[in-house]
């Protein structure tokens, strides 16, 4: 578009964008007849390629001047663009019960904010992620990137990669390649207390599920002798969190908040 001519991108906001036309209409192959939901459309290379696929695309973009181009030189009819921060936006703005698909580009620093509501709103999404993250996202038990991401998505969602995207299908060309995924959801969201506690056990991931426990009386909150007995009541205590299967590890979570009350 010639409004981008020259147009310097915002670092602070994580500002890459995608150029490849390819990669784009992979991406919008599962579009067709959907009203999508696009979080940053940056130059808008992925926007259009939607456009041609969806019944409709909200496309959410946080940079104003990005905004302000996009509004002047797209015209397609079935593209409503929101110029606000994604994660400041409303389900009433966005008319969240109407959408059925995410399909976006996602700024690197925005990946696990955007997971989270992604599971918040149990609804299904194609992204193109840094490559290193989605690694997290799909690591195994007893395996060095297998993190509280890695459990959180395996309960969650069923992840398919699509494609694997070189850095230099970006501009600025970012250090890390990237991959496009489809994540579906397959339960229904966790409680927020089965949320938090997961991520306490997986900070002390390489320790017992006793000694996890133990090491996290101070966010649970607790005089040492209290979580002591708590934890000798767990059922696993002797086992390495990190050899876990993550419905071990929300079985765990559970048991944990009984005790806890």
């Amino acid at each position: 578009m010639d409004g981008f001519s020259g147009f310097r991108s915002n670092k602070r906001l994580g500002q890459v964008f995608l150029i490849s036309d390819r990669v784009a209409e992979i991406e919008a192959a599962h579009a067709e007849g959907k009203t999508v939901l696009e979080i940053g459309p940056g130059q808008g290379i992925l926007t259009r390629a939607l456009c041609a696929q969806a019944k409709k695309v909200i496309a959410v973009e946080k940079d104003f001047r990005i905004y302000t181009i996009l509004k002047h030189e797209m015209r397609a009819k079935n593209l409503v663009l929101i110029n606000k921060d994604f994660m400041e936006v409303t389900d009433k703005e966005i008319s969240l019960s109407k959408i059925d698909i995410v399909i976006a580009n996602i700024p690197y620093n925005l990946s696990s904010s955007v997971i989270g509501w992604l599971s918040e709103k149990h609804m299904q999404a194609v992204l193109c992620l840094q490559k290193e993250f989605v690694e997290h996202m799909l690591a195994r038990p007893d395996t060095d990137n297998y993190s509280k991401l890695s459990v959180m998505t395996s309960l969650l969602f069923r992840v398919t990669k699509i494609v694997n995207v070189p850095k230099g299908s970006f501009r600025p060309i970012p250090k890390v390649d990237s991959v496009v995924i489809y994540m579906k959801p397959v339960r229904a969201p966790l409680t927020g207390r089965e949320r938090e506690l997961i991520g306490l056990i997986m900070q002390h991931k390489k320790k017992t599920v006793r000694n996890a426990i133990i090491d996290s009386k101070s966010s649970l909150v607790m005089e040492k002798d209290q979580i002591v007995g708590i934890a000798n009541k767990v059922t696993r205590q002797d086992q390495r969190v990190f050899k876990l299967s993550p419905e071990e590890i929300l079985d765990t979570a559970k048991e944990l908040a009984l005790l806890l009350k």
